[in-house]
């Protein structure tokens, strides 16, 4: 079994926003595997679809971002998985925007999700997709940035940077982390959305 997390935060004032980017790929996901997010355990929503032999979960913790790993935590004890079953789907301020790129293990980046997962999981050593934001314009708290909707002129650009990032996570369950990387993180061409 693997367990793809996409981080976000519940409720309509945080849909659509930068912050909820793993939201969306997870919701993504659900639609492309045939499957909805029509139960709720470990203060999840949670989603079950097979990708050719493999069961996997699908889910978006519904405990705010600051505590994603209390959620992530107890599936993950529960279902007896490793780290190397998970894949995190999540923003990032660090990559330009609409850049995808799958990594695995890193610093948090001050992201207080990933933060919250490292702590409850006890390692940063877990294969993530990160979804490029870009850094809020100068004296924008960057806070007040990643909970702020995209422009509607970003429309396109983001629908294809969910699509993409979707293709990594299944990329990172089909054919493992190393593999995803080589796929797409190069400079260019494939690693950018547009």
């Amino acid at each position: 079994m693997k367990l793809v997390v996409g981080l976000g935060n519940p409720g309509e004032d945080y849909a659509r926003t930068r912050h909820n980017l793993g939201y969306l790929v997870a919701d993504r996901l659900a639609e492309e595997l045939g499957t909805t997010f029509a139960s709720e355990r470990f203060a999840a929503a949670l989603s079950e679809a097979r990708l050719g032999p493999l069961r996997v979960l699908l889910m978006k913790p519904l405990t705010y971002m600051n505590h994603s790993g209390e959620a992530v935590g107890a599936a993950l004890r529960f279902y007896k998985l490793g780290l190397e079953d998970l894949v995190v789907v999540h923003d990032d301020l660090e990559l330009d925007p609409f850049r995808v790129q799958v990594k695995v293990g890193g610093g948090h980046g001050g992201h207080n999700g990933l933060k919250s997962l490292n702590a409850h999981l006890g390692s940063p050593d877990y294969p993530r997709v990160r979804m490029g934001v870009g850094r809020p314009p100068l004296r924008q708290d960057p806070a007040d940035f990643v909970l702020a909707r995209f422009p509607l002129a970003q429309g396109e650009e983001v629908r294809a940077c969910v699509a993409r990032a979707a293709e990594a996570a299944r990329a990172v369950v089909e054919l493992g982390a190393v593999k995803a990387m080589n796929q797409f993180n190069r400079r260019s061409g494939p690693g950018r959305c547009d």
